[in-house]
């Protein structure tokens, strides 16, 4: 055992002391010592019941003959970042995440680790981590909250962008609104709709390293302890068997993550992340492989935003093996793969059965006969740019306006609530980027006011920021080069024509290439006056199509 480290030898007597010091028995230094990474906080929604997770995690762990030791790690809310500078932090925070892991894990000669996440950059940072370490690991989550109730109908928190916007459109009261806020809450857990949290916790469980099911099991159901319980349990067989993170996430098991995110629907923001476990693993994938599995897979799910349905659906209706077995009929899904529970997905396949064809649809009649998330690439975004396309309407899929430019999200939401911004426009946000942020903040606050002021229909935006999983309409993000790097989006200007098309998965302003290559010449680049973490952050992270990694 990689502990025995601290454990064996006369010349680790002052080791064996400091152990003693914690509780540990003579019985307790024969187990390995299993660090349990809470992720919990008091200011997230997400996090706030995740001590009760890790009780649960520990008792497996214990019951199974390791020694469980809880260590911590951050965990940002990104619904309470919107709109303000808080939002530069969720994406660096990623960073923190895996590092902090990294840290006290290699200090203290953990012999394997049981990951408890639930929102959106701490899947991936636990992947990341677990993938740099590459010790014995495994991913349980907190669940989704329940669903809110409005008039017998079902609601979340993105129900409000549209109240907020009928407030301010004066159609209904500041009161209606109130009263709504209080009905929609649904308890700890995570977002209820298919965004970033959902989106990852799913990619967890298909990459292998969450046990089957567990990715969408909602928080308010007993059985959440219990698939707690099971990943505190199975963690020390894993040790014993030497099964590690590599032996079971692969460049196969990569492919099979972007076909399910194409399925569902999911996060753009999982085009980040995938990019960027592959580069934790030295795995190769890009942004082409994205592209040519959207072109093949179609999308089977309807979630929200885009959709009607919600995580806890997808629960009741087959889960995450559910998917899998639709998708078989693709022949695009590596059957080989591996799961921590030992099972490869042909295994979990075979087992799993679809409860509802709605929430889970045939590939034969999907919701739409490509993927949900598409690749754009043209002279405005050279090296791509995502958008979720399965949240557009049809009637956007092709799209040309006149540009909006706005060099902050805060100054475009201004223009938005001032009626600034008129139907055919395409506001292009730029210095939002992984760099020019910094942070490559989300632009929920504008897209939502866009929904609620009734454009969200008519009215295009392309950002080198990125958008929240909540984000729905024709929002396109992630371009690359991001303007402080000197691209193309960095020199448009008000009134120049922005040429869209979804369906071809262009991107292009109508200018000429000499025009272009002018106006690149007179940009000057902004200067970073950011302190601390995030002057760092500047200084070494790469661009969105890299995965936004330093």
């Amino acid at each position: 055992m990689k502990s025995d480290i601290l454990k064996r030898g006369i010349d680790k007597t002052t080791h064996r002391q400091l152990l003693y010091s914690l509780g540990m028995s003579d019985a307790d230094m024969k187990k390995p010592i299993i660090g349990v990474v809470n992720s919990f906080n008091e200011i997230n929604p997400g996090h706030k019941h995740l001590n009760t997770i890790a009780e649960s995690v520990k008792l497996g762990v214990s019951a199974s003959g390791g020694y469980p030791v809880e260590i911590p790690t951050i965990a940002i809310c990104d619904g309470l970042t919107i709109g303000h500078k808080g939002m530069k932090y969720p994406l660096p925070s990623r960073e923190i995440i895996a590092d902090s892991i990294e840290a006290m894990v290699m200090a203290h000669a953990l012999d394997g680790m049981v990951l408890i996440t639930n929102c959106d950059k701490i899947t991936p940072g636990m992947l990341m981590a677990a993938l740099r370490l590459n010790i014995p690991s495994i991913i349980t989550s907190g669940g989704q909250m329940a669903t809110g109730c409005v008039n017998g109908k079902k609601v979340d928190a993105l129900h409000l962008f549209d109240t907020m916007g009928d407030v301010q459109s004066g159609r209904v009261t500041e009161e209606v609104l109130f009263e709504q806020e209080k009905l929609s809450e649904g308890g700890c857990g995570a977002c209820v709709e298919l965004g970033t949290a959902g989106s990852m916790r799913i990619m967890a469980e298909v990459l292998g390293l969450m046990l089957p099911y567990d990715s969408v099991v909602p928080a308010y159901l007993g059985n959440r302890q219990a698939f707690a319980k099971n990943a505190g349990e199975r963690i020390v067989s894993l040790i014993k068997e030497d099964i590690k993170p590599l032996d079971i996430i692969t460049r196969s098991s990569l492919l099979n993550a972007i076909a399910v995110a194409m399925a569902i629907g999911a996060s753009t923001n999982t085009v980040l992340h995938l990019l960027a476990i592959a580069h934790e693993g030295e795995l190769e994938l890009s942004l082409d492989d994205f592209d040519t599995i959207s072109r093949k897979i179609p999308r089977i799910c309807n979630f929200r935003p885009g959709g009607i349905y919600y995580m806890e659906d997808l629960y009741y209706s087959g889960g995450v093996p559910g998917i899998l077995k639709a998708l078989n009929e693709t022949s695009m899904i590596f059957k080989q793969e591996k799961n921590v529970s030992e099972e490869t997905i042909e295994e979990i396949i075979e087992k799993a059965v679809i409860k509802n064809n709605k929430v889970i649809a045939s590939v034969k009649s999907p919701y739409d006969k490509e993927g949900g998330i598409a690749i754009l690439k043209g002279n405005l975004a050279p090296q791509g740019s995502v958008v979720k396309i399965g949240a557009v309407d049809q009637e956007m899929l092709i799209f040309e306006g006149p540009a909006k430019v706005y060099i902050c999200e805060e100054d475009a939401v201004e223009a938005i609530v001032k009626r600034d911004i008129k139907e055919g426009d395409v506001i292009v946000i730029t210095n939002e980027g992984p760099k020019g942020g910094p942070g490559m903040r989300e632009m929920l606050a504008a897209t939502a006011q866009l929904t609620g002021m009734g454009l969200g229909k008519k009215v295009a935006l392309v950002t080198d920021g990125r958008f929240s999983g909540g984000t729905k309409g024709a929002a396109i993000g992630h371009v690359v080069p991001e303007a402080v790097d000197g691209g193309p989006i960095a020199i448009v200007k008000n009134g120049d024509r922005i040429r869209i098309d979804m369906k071809e998965r262009s991107l292009n302003i109508v200018l000429s290439d000499e025009e272009i290559q002018n106006r690149l010449k007179t940009y000057k680049r902004p200067i970073c006056t950011e302190k601390g973490y995030l002057k760092r952050y500047v200084a070494n992270v790469s661009n969105a199509s890299l995965g936004a990694v330093l």
